[in-house]
């Protein structure tokens, strides 16, 4: 089985297409080419500050970061957006696009400063209906908000009446000195060549190698932004942001890892906390390995959820899954022109599929194509999860994402250690126990950066309610992290909601029960009551 670069379940955020539903779709990030924000015209200032919160006051400073006022004064320049270098055209005229100055180094605040682009369309309501600004993240770690948020826009539209719709590149992504390790070749050659559940001591040498090669290329092309890209810093970035869009408090919705960076953000400066929604939770207690072997309850959860809708009985169809995995492992399958279908790809063809209910038709017919001998169908679903277009080109969300895991991670498990663990992932999952359990050490392995923290901080004495939402069905972000992230965030700051349902995010997921209680919190600040169900 090839390795891309990162492993694909470690993408919280799903690679799906604009056919999926909003959500689904704004999770993807990377699938759609990144803006480069331009500076052509248009109305300049600090996001309009006179049209902040009703009733807030001059915007607070960022705490406790020692800003020199060249930053913390800053104009943002805001104007049309430039077309992508992919040849897709700009958002429309009403999207405009600004680039904010950070410090590199928040230790160094008065030290040289990184871009981070933005994207906003501002309120279509009423002056005096005006709330603030929205703030998005996406997912990833590595998806790129200035790309997501223009075509996934029609699902926030009536979100976008009362809010400034504003949605970022963060960090070490894309148009903010966005991450490179690997250029496609090399990137395609990784796909056909490593094993990701090496069967000897020839391929584990192969996988680790391949793994250590990554970090490098990563180092030797952005060794600069690498040590600077943890989620602290992109929550610090964000508190900048609220200061210089005009806002006293943060307002935010974050999907997927967004929930991880809202957490942080939360911990870090709860007293600017407004109105902030989390939907498909990561599990804030999980360490590196905690965290896979949430995704592997979570996505063979979801697999038995899709084989039982079929009429077939959970273990026995795994097993008949992983048996296919297995034979193509032997014998990988021929696909598109010259390409096969090796192991990791089927594999990560099947994740793909499980990100939504709506991709299971999809899934199942590619299913059967491939016990078939035809391993076409899902390496057309890898390609979209690996963001690999018809010409063999990759965009770079993977790169971003490994880097920016593996800046926060401080927890290096031994290759050793790996395979010690391999029984108890395989007993949680017999079809994808077996990759996150050597992705433990396969994914930081010889990082050239340590990680920050075993686990995310998000503890938020003090700061207003947080709805957090999970959904009983994700498979990349199982439900029980939206528990641990209410609780975590504290008595009376953490308010959870259940959605029963499948997929990976809530909200625009078809609930009308889930989109009214988001959007009247977001909208009128109504708190709904903590353990509220919804399906």
């Amino acid at each position: 089985m090839a390795r891309p670069g990162p492993a694909p379940f470690r993408r919280l955020g799903a690679a799906v297409r604009a056919a999926r539903r909003p959500v689904a779709l704004v999770a993807t990030l990377a699938l759609v080419g990144s803006l480069a924000v331009g500076c052509d015209s248009g109305d300049a200032g600090s996001g309009d500050a006179k049209g902040t919160s009703k009733g807030s006051t001059k915007p607070t400073a960022p705490d406790g970061s020692r800003l020199p006022a060249s930053l913390t004064g800053q104009q943002l320049d805001w104007s049309a957006c430039k077309p992508p270098d992919d040849g897709t055209a700009a958002p429309g005229e009403d999207w405009q696009c600004a680039t904010m100055k950070a410090p590199l180094d928040y230790d160094k605040p008065s030290g040289e400063t990184l871009g981070i682009a933005l994207v906003r369309k501002k309120s279509t309501g009423d002056s005096g209906d005006r709330v603030g600004s929205l703030l998005f993240n996406f997912g990833g770690p590595g998806g790129s908000g200035v790309s997501a948020l223009p075509p996934s826009a029609a699902a926030f539209a009536t979100l976008g009446e009362a809010y400034d719709l504003v949605s970022f590149d963060p960090r070490g992504v894309a148009a903010s000195k966005g991450v490179r390790c690997r250029d496609d070749a090399e990137l395609e050659k990784a796909n056909s060549t490593v094993d990701l559940t090496p069967d000897d001591a020839a391929e584990e040498k192969a996988y680790f190698a391949d793994a250590a090669g990554f970090g490098k290329g990563c180092e030797q092309r952005s060794g600069k932004v690498l040590p600077h890209i943890s989620t602290s810093a992109a929550a610090r970035d964000m508190d900048l942001m609220r200061h210089v869009l005009g806002d006293d408090k943060l307002h935010y919705l974050g999907f997927s890892y967004g929930t991880e960076l809202g957490g942080t953000y939360a911990h870090l400066f709860p007293k600017h906390v407004g109105r902030m929604v989390l939907d498909a939770v990561v599990d804030p207690t999980g360490d590196a390995i905690g965290h896979s072997k949430n995704q592997t309850r979570g996505f063979q959860r979801a697999l038995e959820n899709f084989l039982k809708a079929g009429g077939q009985k959970p273990d026995e169809g795994s097993a008949d899954i992983a048996a296919l995995l297995k034979r193509i492992d032997r014998k990988p399958l021929p696909a598109t022109g010259d390409r096969e279908l090796n192991e990791s790809l089927a594999e990560t063809g099947i994740v793909q599929a499980l990100y939504s209910k709506q991709s299971w038709p999809a899934l199942r017919a590619a299913l059967k194509s491939a016990d078939e001998g035809d391993g076409g169908e899902l390496l057309a679903l890898a390609d979209q999860y690996n963001d690999r277009d018809a010409a063999g080109r990759y965009g770079t969300q993977s790169h971003s994402q490994r880097a920016i895991s593996c800046a926060d991670a401080e927890q290096r498990p031994t290759p050793a250690q790996a395979r010690k663990l391999l029984p108890e992932f395989e007993k949680i999952s017999p079809v994808f126990g077996t990759f996150l359990g050597w992705d433990t050490a396969g994914w930081c392995h010889q990082w050239p950066v340590d990680g920050e923290r075993r686990t995310p901080a998000v503890q938020a004495d003090g700061a207003d309610p947080i709805l957090v939402v999970g959904t009983t069905g994700d498979p990349a972000t199982p439900f029980e992290g939206s528990e641990r992230m209410a609780e975590k965030l504290g008595k009376d700051v953490g308010v959870h909601l259940t959605y029963k349902g499948e997929g990976h995010g809530a909200y625009a997921s078809g609930s009308t029960c889930v989109d009214s209680a988001v959007n009247g919190y977001l909208l009128a600040g109504e708190v709904p009551d903590s353990g509220k169900v919804c399906s």
